[in-house]
């Protein structure tokens, strides 16, 4: 097979699959407008779907209360018609303009994607868990020690010890205290950064000896086969102890990675890229930025903003895709055009 016929041909390369990356194929869709995605994580949802998953989200519209999780399996039913295209588990490592103007991306695993539009949706870059530097962690990783909950399920009934002092420290151990054997808290300091209410509540349990609170830092593991047994601590002041465990959950914070993203060539602000609110096009032509990774003034890192961006966008990328064609508007609740697109030709009866 040639080089030419190993390049895959599409209308839209979209880096990034997490719920601003999901919801511009929608728009774009609705568009005649096909799109390709490439992400470094191994399933669609970004960080939402990653770190989150079973951690609600109150400010999607409609949507009183979602979960990662659901957010991301709700949007991927949505954007279903349009039989978007995922490369996953790729990062995408170099773009560059094509002799007739159109993007050329190329991954790590050797995919190359050619299109008129190059749609950045990479949140703030790709993203990793801080680890606790402690000895023999990685024998633990993913049996005994994690760094974001999948499913609730799988810690019931376990002896869990929870590190760290932010929200997510605080709120999963507000989670977990009734479905695990028994919930231990550790942070350096009897201080934390997580929302009062929260705070309060976790002290509540810990009166009532719900939960254990240990002031002190991560100091050992102990265990066998990657199974822990406990974990050491050592307190500011006094000798290290061990609190049994047989699940860790570390949560201190992320660290955020442009990667390839800073090699592209394009212009940079705080490792942003700058876009105008018309298109959201960045300032190389052809190239445009939503959700977390692009920034305007009065910009506001919500997934809704993000909707709003690609909404934007697709309306500018329509005219790159059919530049012959006549952009009309439509809404989805009156046109029949659209309707027959989504698989719903006919609005349901009402009651």
């Amino acid at each position: 097979m040639t080089e030419d016929e190993r390049r895959i041909k599409t209308d839209v390369v979209i880096i990034g699959a997490g719920p601003v990356g999901l919801f511009a194929v929608f728009e774009l869709g609705l568009l005649d407008i096909r799109a390709h995605l490439v992400d470094i994580l191994d399933r669609p949802g970004g960080q939402c779907a990653e770190l989150y998953p079973e951690k609600p989200i109150y400010d999607i519209p409609a949507l009183p209360i979602a979960t990662g999780q659901e957010l991301t399996d709700r949007l991927m039913t949505q954007i279903a018609p349009f039989n978007p295209v995922f490369h996953l588990g790729q990062s995408a490592e170099k773009i560059e303009k094509n002799p007739d103007g159109s993007w050329r991306v190329t991954t790590d695993h050797g995919t190359v994607l050619d299109a008129p539009a190059l749609v950045i949706a990479a949140g703030g870059g790709s993203f990793t868990p801080k680890k606790p530097a402690l000895a023999g962690l990685e024998a633990y990783e993913g049996t005994s020690v994690f760094y974001a909950v999948r499913q609730i399920e799988s810690f019931r009934n376990k002896t869990v010890l929870i590190a760290g002092g932010g929200d997510s420290a605080i709120d999963w151990a507000l989670t977990l205290a009734p479905v695990a054997r028994r919930i231990a808290l550790v942070h350096r300091r009897d201080e934390f950064r997580a929302a009062p209410d929260s705070v309060g509540k976790m002290r509540a349990l810990v009166a009532e000896g719900k939960m254990d609170l240990h002031i002190g830092d991560l100091a050992g593991l102990s265990g066998a086969d990657g199974v822990l047994s406990c974990v050491s601590i050592r307190p500011r002041e006094g000798d290290a102890f061990d609190v049994k465990c047989d699940r860790l959950l570390a949560f201190y914070g992320l660290t955020m990675k442009l990667g390839p993203l800073a090699d592209f060539g394009l212009e940079l602000k705080d490792n942003l890229i700058p876009v105008d609110t018309e298109k959201f096009e960045s300032s190389t032509p052809g190239v445009f930025a939503i959700g977390d990774i692009c920034t305007y003034p009065g910009k506001l890192k919500l997934i809704l903003s993000g909707f709003h961006e690609a909404a934007l966008m697709a309306q500018a990328v329509f005219r790159l895709v059919h530049p012959d064609k006549k952009l009309r508007f439509q809404y989805t609740t009156s046109s029949s055009d659209l309707q027959k697109k989504l698989g719903v030709e006919k609005p349901p009866d009402r009651v």
